[in-house]
């Protein structure tokens, strides 16, 4: 595995290393070990998993708050998406900046998303599957999020958002 700092403290996009022959691949997706080389403490506790059928979908911006904040690492399965992620850590030099990456089938890339962070992305082609491994438990009385829209934060988006929910388009503005 690779890893790649980002412009976000904590954030970090993760390359997969794919062993190639003439039956297939094999690719380690998660390991422990070598996340803690890098001093990040992780342990799985659920997987989730995601399926988006249009382009232009936006889910988010998610997280948990205490005591069940969240680490998570994204990874797409089929399709390709807009990742991005929000830093809501008040004490962080990156506080209310974001940050957006593609993550696909073909560049087999995952994103480790710190505790304090938001979380949502952009589906760029119909039919995306996403898998998260996250650090805690889903909390639905700790579950929060903010508006994809917020101007303070200012998001690019790539496409015009075709789909969203009612809950996420409705989540309040940072404070």
């Amino acid at each position: 595995m690779k890893f790649e700092k980002q412009k976000i403290n904590g954030v970090v996009l993760i390359e997969f290393e794919k062993k190639s022959d003439d039956r297939g691949f094999f690719m380690r997706c998660f390991c422990k070990q070598e996340l803690k080389a890098i001093d990040i403490g992780f342990d799985i506790i659920q997987i989730n998993r995601s399926f988006n059928y249009k382009k232009g979908t936006v889910r988010g911006l998610h997280f948990q708050k205490k005591p069940f904040a969240e680490d998570k690492i994204v990874q797409v399965l089929q399709g390709k998406i807009f990742d991005v992620v929000v830093d809501l850590r008040k004490r962080s030099s990156t506080y209310k900046k974001w940050i957006g990456v593609q993550l696909s089938e073909e560049n087999q890339k995952a994103l480790f998303i710190p505790k304090g962070c938001a979380h949502g992305f952009q589906t760029l082609v119909n039919n995306c599957e996403l898998e998260y491994f996250m650090s805690e438990y889903y909390s639905p009385d700790h579950s929060s999020g903010i508006n994809l829209k917020d101007p303070t934060i200012n998001i690019k988006w790539p496409l015009p958002i075709k789909i969203i929910s009612n809950k996420d388009n409705n989540l309040p503005n940072i404070v």
